[in-house]
């Protein structure tokens, strides 16, 4: 399966002052396959260290010279390693803070030689209060959950997503190409964006295997959660996992979660949630300038899950995708504010952790908001995520109006549009807003 990122990890490898490379992102997105793949496609060869698996070669980190690391690395694995023709691949490194701590020296010391590390849950390691991060010695990429646009690929639907990318084609595709990307779109939705279940689906085409699938991931991710948390804190980080699929869309409030337990409980788990990957903030922020998160406000929030096939499965709700005509509308409009914030996350550059906002306008004589707002530019751009044909766009046109906005985005089921300063693009097409220049 084609990844977007591979192209970043290829220019990463051509850049003669390349840094030790850290991939991070959600468990099973997907990072141990990417970095073995383009290991095996770009270099001679590619010697792997898995923390988690062999936990003796943590004792090799316990000097952080790099030349005896690799000295011992080549006696242990009985491996050749040719600086520029050998990728070094140091997997699960949360597991061993040390090695991440010695890719400073890897730096600085040996520049030439090409090393990438990964693990599922590394940003608990990097946010430990104890550990020094070598700033300025390492680079990051993110990997996210496959985008609309990657699973259109794995499907074999390569000619179709050429031909949506291309910004021009959105205002002449036919109805029948626009029905059958609507099809894929709620194929999409049922299934996400989680390379197993994608893998699965491409292979059998058994909508209930990949179900199955997901509902392991799930309980992969319930049983991390004694990994970054004392066991009294489970249950509070289970209220928040299995919470917040009914609330996206809306502000949270811990009080719904669970009125019995305290807010500052109920906020631990959000942030150690949001530190896995597991969930993403879309915070309130004015939207008066930018950038957005100077007028952020942490303490008034949306939340949406990683990846919308879990929240299917989380939800129970794959009947009503599969059934209703205008599958956009269910859940109240969550779902397909879940696919927006996901794809403008996975659209975003790999090289920075993407924030997403929303602005809401709280008066007595006109409420207001807007699912999302991005910056693009120098300019703010408002986008309203429209779920079922009814409605009006005065949110969109409030913001527009009040900002003087020179472009606002309308996203809905529709074909493509335009009726200046809005944009009405479809679903399917937010990879190709993204990409047009």
């Amino acid at each position: 399966m084609n990844r977007t990122i591979y192209k970043y990890l290829t220019a990463w490898k051509n850049d003669i002052n390349h840094r030790p490379l850290l991939l991070r992102g959600a468990r099973q997105t997907g990072k141990t396959f990417i970095v073995n793949y383009f290991g095996k496609n770009e270099f001679s060869n590619i010697i792997t260290i898995n923390f988690e698996r062999n936990p003796e070669f943590k004792e090799i980190f316990d000097t952080l010279n790099p030349h005896d690391i690799i000295e011992k690395i080549v006696l242990l694995t009985a491996e050749k390693l040719n600086t520029g023709k050998t990728l070094l691949f140091l997997d699960e490194i949360q597991e061993c803070p040390q090695a991440i701590i010695s890719l400073r020296y890897f730096y600085e010391e040996m520049q030439q030689l090409h090393v990438i590390a990964a693990g599922s849950l590394l940003e608990f390691a990097l946010n430990s209060e104890n550990f020094r991060m070598p700033v300025g010695r390492v680079q990051y990429l993110y990997l996210k959950p496959m985008s609309f646009g990657e699973f259109l690929d794995a499907l074999g639907e390569n000619v179709l997503h050429k031909h949506i990318l291309d910004f021009e084609n959105l205002s002449k595709i036919p109805d029948a190409i626009h029905q059958k990307l609507n099809e894929l779109l709620r194929k999409y939705f049922l299934i996400g964006g989680m390379p197993a279940v994608v893998k699965e689906y491409v292979e059998n085409r058994d909508i209930l295997k990949c179900q199955k699938i997901q509902h392991s991931l799930i309980q992969t991710f319930i049983d991390d959660f004694g990994k970054y948390a004392r066991e009294i804190k489970h249950k509070y980080l289970q209220k928040i996992f299995y919470g917040v699929p009914a609330m996206i869309g809306k502000k949270f409030v811990y009080a719904k979660i669970d009125k019995n337990i305290k807010s500052r409980d109920l906020k631990e788990a959000v942030e150690l949630l949001q530190n896995a990957g597991i969930v993403q903030k879309v915070k309130k922020t004015s939207g008066a300038g930018i950038p957005l998160e100077s007028s952020a406000d942490n303490d008034f929030f949306k939340l949406i899950f990683l990846d919308i096939g879990l929240m299917h499965s989380l939800s129970g709700i794959y009947s009503e995708t599969t059934k209703q005509k205008d599958f956009t509308a269910i859940y109240n409009g969550a779902v397909a504010e879940q696919f927006v914030g996901q794809e403008l996350i996975a659209n975003s550059e790999p090289e920075v952790k993407t924030g997403l906002y929303y602005w809401i306008r709280e008066e007595k004589s006109s409420n207001a908001e807007l699912d999302y707002v991005i910056e693009e530019n120098s300019d703010i751009v408002p986008i309203e995520v429209k779920s079922g044909k009814k409605g009006t766009l005065k949110s969109l046109t409030m913001f527009t109006e009040k900002y003087n906005s020179k472009k606002a985005l309308k996203i809905s089921q529709s074909k493509f549009s335009i009726q200046a300063p809005i944009l009405e693009i479809p679903f399917y097409a937010i990879e190709t807003y993204f990409k047009k220049k």
